[in-house]
């Protein structure tokens, strides 16, 4: 059995549980972390036995011994950067969604993986979830027949959308919508978007903060193929525990459908200190003693896989620059009150790459 050294850019939640779930796992042979928090830094450190600790992740790039990296950093501004500073140091790279910020970065990023041929892959924890991956088996094996429409509909509390509005600009569509745009759009590949039209609506959000942020986004897809689907995605739920989030959702085919409920609410929790709570509710999951419950763990380990034992990834990254253009689209639409034709204008090249 192959090992390989492993780091770890951004140990904060989702960094967190990559870290751990590493960790505890027979192919990682040395684990190295990267965080700018030094307390967060030294308790994951404590928590994993991690073979370097360090507060600059450029560090981590000169080990030899390192051959995949999980980028995890925030704000999502420092994802094209760090990623591509990877890549060119040779390394394998899982970078948490969104792939970029610009469909130019992306672009460069494939690149730069393509010529150096180097894993990169994207985080879209949702393909883990046996619920959503069996909506796909039975689309491809014909259970309900041909497709012939499509709804997710998806919400987060409020605690969660203040802070991942407050550490970035970017919209329910690129921050929420985009794990149901990856999931329908790889559900019903080859068939591609050609066409988008999204509203967004404003309440609570843009009542906290002061600022244009929107409580949702829905938005519609054009395949094709001829087939439209829909997502919606809000971030203003009332607090839930810990991270709530409720998903709904609804594929009609002509031979059936599929109705999946993956709104969390099957193991309830009630005291007489914290009243009733929903455990077990947020999308990565959470550890409980020696398991996992939840997409990420097995995510985490799909990826260490796919480089120790040289298998393709599962979320390509030219799928998720598509996934990409659909909500860079939606934004667009949602801005001008307008439907938006796809491909978008092409991006100029951002680096040449050496």
């Amino acid at each position: 059995m192959r090992q390989i050294g492993v780091g770890i850019i951004g140990t904060g939640w989702c960094g967190g549980i990559r870290a751990e779930t590493c960790a505890a796992h027979p192919l990682v042979a040395s684990l190295h972390l990267a965080e700018v928090r030094p307390e967060r830094l030294a308790e994951v450190a404590r928590a994993t036995g991690a073979r370097t600790a360090t507060t600059e992740y450029r560090e981590l790039l000169d080990l030899a011994d390192i051959e995949a990296v999980y980028v995890s950093a925030t704000p999502e501004t420092t994802h094209f950067p760090i990623a591509r500073d990877c890549l060119a140091a040779g390394k394998h790279v899982f970078l948490e969604k969104p792939i970029a910020l610009s469909l130019g970065e992306a672009d460069e990023l494939i690149a730069l993986a393509r010529q150096r041929r180097l894993k990169l892959t994207i985080g879209y924890s949702q393909r883990f979830n046996p619920k959503f991956a069996y909506v796909r088996k039975s689309l491809r094996d014909g259970t309900i027949g041909r497709p012939v429409s499509a709804l997710v509909s998806r919400h987060i509390t409020r605690n969660l959308g203040k802070k991942i509005s407050g550490r970035i600009k970017l919209s329910p569509a690129a921050m929420e919508a985009t794990h149901d745009l990856d999931f329908l759009l790889w559900c019903l590949e080859p068939a591609r978007p050609v066409r988008v039209y999204s509203q967004q609506n404003f309440g609570a959000m843009q009542a906290a903060s002061g600022a244009p942020i929107p409580d949702t986004q829905w938005i519609t897809v054009t395949l094709d193929s001829g087939l439209a689907f829909v997502v919606g995605a809000g971030w203003s739920l009332p607090p839930g525990y810990p991270n709530f989030s409720t998903t709904w959702i609804e594929v009609v085919g002509t031979e059936g459908a599929l109705l999946v409920d993956d709104s969390h609410r099957d193991v309830v929790l009630t005291t007489m200190g914290t009243g009733m709570v929903l455990p077990l509710s947020t999308m990565p999951g959470e550890r409980v003693e020696h398991t996992y419950a939840g997409p990420m763990a097995a995510e985490t380990i799909h990826f260490l896989e796919a480089v120790a034992l040289d298998r393709p990834v599962l979320v390509t990254p030219e799928h998720a620059r598509m996934v990409m253009e659909v909500y860079l689209a939606a934004d667009l639409s949602a801005e001008r009150h307008e439907a938006v034709s796809l491909p978008l204008p092409a991006p100029k090249p951002i680096h040449a790459v050496a």
